[in-house]
């Protein structure tokens, strides 16, 4: 039986527009990689995606015309709540394995770290599918932007990479959704918010673990680059001009355990840390 190739496998899922068919697809994969059984074609160059995965199977509009979360008390609210979330963490599974595929030779801990990243977006994903599919209805019944994906290609360094998508994006995360959480408390009595809170706190908590993998990785890539670690801050004010201080309440013990010190949460906080 031939191995999968690790490349080219990855290159293939980060192609694949149908979540079922991508998924489904990873779960092998990913069962192959963790028995050991994947190739390596290190020869093989990695491209630069001009559409998102999801392209062929969502319409991508302007973010500023993406339908706003209003209303959370309605089934409507709560179906729009919950697909953007979907669109989030299905990107997310796209960030996770592209960083495998595009950064090589750094070592099978660095593979393991995204991976494994990858397979909890793709449990994140379902959780939430099922949510909307539990109002009637499923992810692409509305539009969704591809910020995430125009990230990811304007940074294909790793020095970059682990300092905008996990220390920025999805650090910014952990700080959003307990806003969503407060929001939603007010009708905590009706049963499918009672899941959306439980699915939001899973989330939460596996995405700190997220983030202090971008932590460790930046840290890396910052000795590669013979860079200082507050250099960080350059690079967002580079991508997104004017981030920080963050106007939102920060969660600063989530960001303190995902790997952020006193002297960027001071940077990042209008309030003490």
């Amino acid at each position: 039986m031939a191995l999968m190739e690790l490349y080219s496998t990855l290159e293939t899922l980060l192609t694949i527009s149908e979540p079922k068919e991508k998924i489904r697809l990873f779960r092998e994969f990913y069962d192959a990689y963790r028995r050991g059984e994947i190739s390596r074609d290190v020869t093989s160059i990695p491209i630069i995606f001009a559409t998102p995965s999801y392209h062929g199977y969502c319409k991508v509009i302007d973010p500023q015309d993406v339908p706003r979360r209003t209303k959370l008390y309605t089934p409507h609210g709560q179906i729009l709540l919950l697909h953007a979330i979907a669109h989030i963490e299905y990107s997310a599974i796209d960030l996770a394995l592209d960083a495998v595929y595009r950064f090589r030779g750094l070592g099978e801990a660095f593979e393991e770290d995204w991976l494994v990243v990858a397979d909890d977006e793709v449990r994140h994903f379902e959780m939430i599918v099922t949510l909307l599919e539990e109002l009637g209805s499923y992810y692409g019944a509305f539009p969704v932007h591809d910020a995430l994906f125009e990230a990811s290609q304007r940074t294909l360094d790793l020095y970059e990479r682990m300092a905008v998508v996990p220390r920025y994006l999805e650090a910014n995360g952990l700080d959003a959704t307990p806003l969503i959480l407060r929001k939603l408390e007010p009708f905590q009595n009706d049963p499918i918010i009672q899941k959306i809170i439980a699915a939001l706190h899973v989330i939460l908590e596996e995405e700190v673990d997220h983030v202090r993998k971008g932590d460790v990785w930046f840290e890396y890539a910052c000795k590669q680059e013979n860079k200082e670690l507050l250099s960080y801050f350059e690079i967002i004010e580079k991508h997104y001009p004017n981030s920080f201080p963050r106007k939102v309440d920060v969660n600063c013990d989530a960001r303190k355990r995902a790997g952020f010190d006193h002297n960027e949460l001071a940077k990042i906080s209008l309030n003490r840390c």
